[in-house]
């Protein structure tokens, strides 16, 4: 694939690679995600918005790529929107994601399920082949389980159920398959905003 049809993902997460992929080739096949080998840069923003585009940003001028960079994370209402931006790092700085789910449940553990909305957010920044910037962002409304349930997604995905599912089902998204993941998450709602600022490219 030519370099023109490339896009370099901000992370060295593989598994954020491989969603994104599947998120773009919905709408975009003909676009190749590929993952970022360079330095990370130092992400001191205070918001996703923030941190998005400082990966983005830095992903470009080391590739000479267009760049895209998601900042994301779980919100819950009734820590005042915590852990937010601080959600790979909730335990510590050795973003140990199951640390990090084992703390959450633990603090909100006698919170009583009407209280236990949360959500997922995910912001993109996308930054383009002449400097350009955009920022879209999509969020994904629930709740906190009690407990983790499911072995499938990654990070938060384990103890988060998402509003609206079909027959009052009450699934985790480590519960859902990674199609029914990519079609609805927040990262898929935030790309569904980017698609056209794609296409411009």
């Amino acid at each position: 694939m030519s370099k023109g049809r490339q896009v370099v993902l901000a992370t060295h997460n593989p598994h954020k690679v491989e969603e994104f992929q599947a998120i773009v080739a919905a709408t975009r096949p003909d676009l190749e995600v590929v993952g970022y080998d360079g330095p990370e840069p130092v992400e001191d923003g205070t918001t996703f918005a923030e941190n998005a585009l400082i990966k983005a940003r830095a992903a470009a001028a080391h590739t000479g790529l267009p760049a895209l960079a998601d900042d994301s994370g779980i919100c819950v209402d009734v820590l005042g929107g915590s852990p937010g931006v601080f959600s790979a790092y909730w335990a510590g700085h050795a973003k140990d994601a199951a640390a990090n789910l084992t703390l959450l449940l633990d603090q909100v553990s006698d919170i009583r399920d009407p209280h236990r909305s949360a959500r997922f957010v995910s912001t993109i920044a996308l930054v383009g082949p002449q400097g350009e910037e955009h920022v879209v962002e999509g969020v994904w409304p629930g709740r906190l389980a009690r407990a983790a349930s499911g072995a499938g997604g990654f990070g938060y995905d384990p103890i988060f159920i998402p509003d609206g599912q079909p027959d009052g089902a009450e699934r985790t998204v480590g519960e859902w398959s990674a199609a029914e993941k990519n079609e609805a998450s927040h990262r898929a709602r935030a790309f569904r905003a980017l698609a056209p600022l794609l296409t411009a490219l």
